[in-house]
């Protein structure tokens, strides 16, 4: 099978760790008989220097012509740091999602077994955690209108803007998620503040009674889900939440994994699906070979599952990334107290006591390769 990716790299760290990514969609093709074509193209702070704007015309042609997207990462301090700037990296991703009509983005919680201790979080409380957060991407305070500040520049304001059929189409999403997992979706809101939390909840209540009886329902607010996420994260099996309150969610999840640099994730909609791990770009790592690529490689692998329907492919990638972790062949995120081991850890892994980047997504490249997982 041929398929067109579309691989925007990104800040920071975002080409170090899409390159492993392919790595391993190399490996997979030479195993399954497969033709995966790339098409590069520019997105954040390098597009706002290479074409004057964060997601121009000519990456968004890239994304249309092609049958998935692989995104790394996003921002650079020269504009993080700049409180005046018109242009903004983050506008590139806001405005590619918009335009890709991304309204549902996916982020899997799972821990590895061998690395339930790397989370600052005590073993009992992480062990069997199993999740899925289902976040409304295109909607409230990041995209609401009007924005803006006062003329004399002391006051700011943002909208927070819902619509039923925004919330409906996303809720979708999570009762079908649901519906293949344990049956049971929590509904994160602000409804004791928020007159769009008050629509959220409404609508869900009323879709889950109407048309997911078979789904279990609870209603959270997002103060009480972010205490439950990090003292008993195996009460979830479904999070349904606006975007806002997902993005910083999901990323508190990375808490539960051990690092952030294992959560891969997908958003979906009504054009081009889209893969990126869920962390930022990290730019003091950039350059360094010290940066994470598990995340975007697990991102690779939803995109040959839930893009590709190539399920077997994807659960090679995933095996790969596991025996890396559980012999140890880990960036230094979640190498701490752990020992480098096995034939697949170089010297240079084993004098450093970790690997780098690139010898992690050579190590599971290989590993695909050879079908040893």
């Amino acid at each position: 099978m041929k398929k067109t990716i579309a691989v925007l790299p990104g800040d920071g760290i975002g080409p170090e760790i899409t390159a492993q990514a392919v790595k391993a969609l190399d490996a997979v093709a030479e195993r399954f008989s497969h033709e995966f074509v790339y098409r590069y193209a520019d997105i954040g702070a390098v597009a706002i220097d290479r074409h004057g704007e964060p997601y121009p015309d000519s990456t968004h042609k890239v994304c249309m012509e092609s049958d998935a997207v692989l995104f790394g990462a996003i921002g650079d301090p020269k504009y993080d740091n700049d409180p005046t700037a018109r242009v903004r990296p983050e506008q590139g991703l806001l405005k590619m999602r918009k335009a890709l009509g991304l309204f549902a983005n996916i982020r899997p919680v799972r821990p590895y077994e061998s690395l339930v201790s790397a989370s600052p979080l005590k073993d009992e409380i992480v062990a069997g955690s199993d999740f899925v957060v289902v976040r409304e991407l295109t909607g409230g305070i990041y995209f609401g209108e009007p924005r803006g500040r006062s003329e004399a520049g002391d006051k700011a304001f943002d909208s927070c803007v819902y619509s039923v059929g925004e919330i409906r189409r996303v809720a979708e999403v999570a009762f079908g998620y649901a519906r293949r997992r344990r049956g049971h979706v929590t509904l994160v809101d602000k409804a004791n503040v928020l007159a769009t939390s008050r629509l959220w909840r409404e609508t869900v209540t009323s879709m889950q009674k109407n048309e997911y009886p078979d789904v279990a329902l609870d209603c959270m607010f997002v103060d009480n889900a972010a205490m439950k996420m990090v003292s008993g994260p195996k009460t979830f099996d479904v999070i349904l939440t606006e975007n806002m309150f997902g993005d910083i969610l999901s990323d508190v999840s990375g808490v539960i994994n051990g690092s952030i640099g294992l959560l891969p994730s997908a958003s979906f909609g009504s054009g081009k699906a889209l893969f990126e791990p869920i962390h930022g770009s990290f730019p003091q790592a950039a350059g360094k070979d010290i940066a994470n690529p598990v995340a975007t490689i697990l991102s690779a692998a939803m995109m040959l599952e839930d893009a590709f329907g190539m399920p077997d492919e994807a659960a090679a990638v995933k095996a790969a990334c596991a025996l890396s972790i559980e012999k140890g062949i880990c960036t230094p995120d979640i190498q701490a107290g752990r020992s480098v081991s096995g034939s697949g850890a170089d010297d240079l892994c084993k004098a450093a006591g970790h690997c780098g980047t690139s010898a992690v997504g050579s190590f599971i490249a290989k590993c695909i390769k050879d079908s040893c997982c």
